[in-house]
């Protein structure tokens, strides 16, 4: 099988991916997608679960979790800058620790995370100190969503049967159960929906403020769904200024990353090989 270009000689490094996970879905469900970078010559390294360690608790505009990231980034000694790559709220948590650790982070590559800016990111700051965001955001479906099963199979039909779901590679949602815990006699969410639900009812308002106060100094990409419901409602003003253009499209809804694997994983290449040049 060709290695890509960046497989480099045995002498090498491998070039180093931080990844952070989207909301609820913690790491060991991208297992596909990071066996796929590995094949293309990546090391791959992620927090299993972000907002489940008492020391980085959630809370508004996220700024533990973000510390969770940048301290895991510099506890490790990599031969070389590490890039940082996001899907949805690890693409939020991939921006703001880049803008925390300077010339420390290579490059970014959003995934299906279109950033918030304007008067929307206004909007969402009011609404959020009216305390009406549990009633507009998808906390308000998450806090009641269903968490346990009495089995992995009675689990996994579930949510097989779930339009979004559906469209999963079938190894993608085996890995998904899979990380279901177990106890009292039944299985789990391996995210807890109370700490799902307090991350999306307190989605970052204030990023324009934090990358004026201290801008990027690494580039910036995007990979987006052609059918993802979130950039509609967000928009890509901001993430046009943030990415100065460098935007990829994938058949898909917002998880493509677990509906298309192997050509996330493509365009993740593309949008590091490209910023390599940047």
């Amino acid at each position: 099988m060709p290695r890509s270009k960046l497989s480099a000689a045995a002498a090498q490094p491998a070039p180093v991916m931080v990844f952070s996970h989207a909301n609820s879905f913690p790491a060991a469900t991208y297992q596909r997608l990071f066996a796929h970078l590995r094949d293309r010559g990546f090391a791959v390294s992620a927090i299993e679960r972000f907002g489940h360690d008492e020391r980085y608790p959630v809370s508004n505009n996220w700024p533990h979790l973000v510390q969770q990231l940048s301290d895991h980034i510099r506890s490790h000694a990599w031969a070389q800058k590490p890039w940082l790559v996001g899907h949805s709220l690890g693409g939020y948590l991939s921006v703001m620790a880049a803008s925390q650790l300077g010339d420390a982070v290579a490059g970014v590559v959003l995934l299906d995370a279109p950033v918030l800016g304007g008067w929307k990111a206004t909007t969402l700051g009011v609404i959020k100190r009216t305390q009406l965001v549990g009633s507009v955001s998808p906390g308000r479906i998450s806090h009641r969503r269903r968490d346990h099963w009495p089995s992995r199979a009675e689990a996994h039909a579930h949510f097989q049967s779930k339009k979004a779901f559906a469209r999963w590679q079938a190894e993608v949602l085996a890995d998904y159960v899979d990380a279901f815990a177990e106890r009292d006699g039944a299985v789990w969410l391996p995210f807890d929906r109370a700490v799902e639900t307090a991350i999306y009812n307190t989605l970052p308002d204030n990023l324009d403020a934090l990358l004026r106060r201290h801008p990027l100094k690494c580039p910036v990409a995007f990979v987006g769904g052609l059918r993802s419901a979130e950039m509609a409602r967000v928009g890509m003003e901001m993430t046009q200024r943030l990415t100065k253009g460098r935007i990829t499209w994938l058949d898909g809804s917002h998880l493509f990353p677990m509906e298309r694997p192997a050509a996330t994983a493509a365009a993740i290449e593309a949008s590091i090989l490209n910023l390599r040049g940047a």
